[in-house]
């Protein structure tokens, strides 16, 4: 089978079992495998090894089985469990056992919040795929689609860019970038990864200032100081 006829495959079976929402759907599954091939393209031209495509695939497609909302006691395990549910259907896909075990940890590894530090090129290359969707524009698109999903707020309307308090991305939106999607270029395990990260984390904090010029207010130093 073909590298675009297994995509195909991949597809449909996403399609048909995951359980879609605004943020986490086909189109965010197809670009997470653009962002991974590109990175691998770059992998490729480095002393590092081939990075199986295969895998790293199966991984991008797979990845979102059993999608958790945001604020689900069992967050952290969503990962675990898409890595469970992926097993049966890429054995059914022709994916040897050895492959087979190679993308469930791929999958795995993908989450923040599962902290499963990756053991492989692809694992790396995944995790960093995934987490450049939630950068730049489309990143920007993503937060307000999750936030509305569960009824979260845009911004603390006293103080939006948490001047003079705590930040809390349980109760505001914004708060998610400063405490966590903004630090994510330096997080990168793959050197294209970091590149395409900070471009894409720069253009979101062009966004926080426009943000602040028509909220008439200024954004504090500490959100541009993430990116120094």
């Amino acid at each position: 089978m073909s590298l675009k006829q297994l995509q195909s495959q991949l597809r449909r079976v996403a399609k048909e079992q995951m359980a879609q929402d605004p943020a986490h759907d086909i189109a965010h599954l197809d670009r997470v495998w653009a962002n991974a091939h590109r990175i691998a393209r770059a992998e490729n031209k480095k002393a590092r090894g081939r990075v199986d495509l295969r895998v790293l695939m199966a991984g991008a497609y797979l990845h979102d089985l059993v999608n958790l909302p945001k604020d689900h006691p069992d967050r952290a395990k969503a990962s675990t469990f898409s890595a469970d549910k992926a097993a049966p259907i890429l054995a059914d896909l022709g994916y040897a056992a050895d492959e087979v075990a190679a993308a469930q940890h791929v999958i795995a590894a993908h989450s923040f919040s599962a902290g499963i530090t990756p053991k492989s090129f692809e694992a790396e290359i995944l995790r960093d795929a995934d987490r450049l969707d939630a950068l730049g524009a489309v990143g920007i698109a993503r937060t307000f689609m999750v936030a509305g999903a569960i009824n979260r707020p845009f911004c603390d309307p006293d103080d939006p860019f948490a001047a003079n308090r705590a930040l809390d991305d349980q109760l505001w939106s914004i708060d998610h970038w400063h405490l966590k999607l903004l630090k994510l270029p330096g997080d990168m395990a793959t050197e294209k990864g970091r590149k395409i990260a900070r471009k894409r984390a720069r253009l979101m904090l062009s966004y926080l200032q426009q943000l602040a010029k028509e909220m008439d207010t200024e954004l504090p130093d500490h959100w541009a100081d993430l990116l120094k």
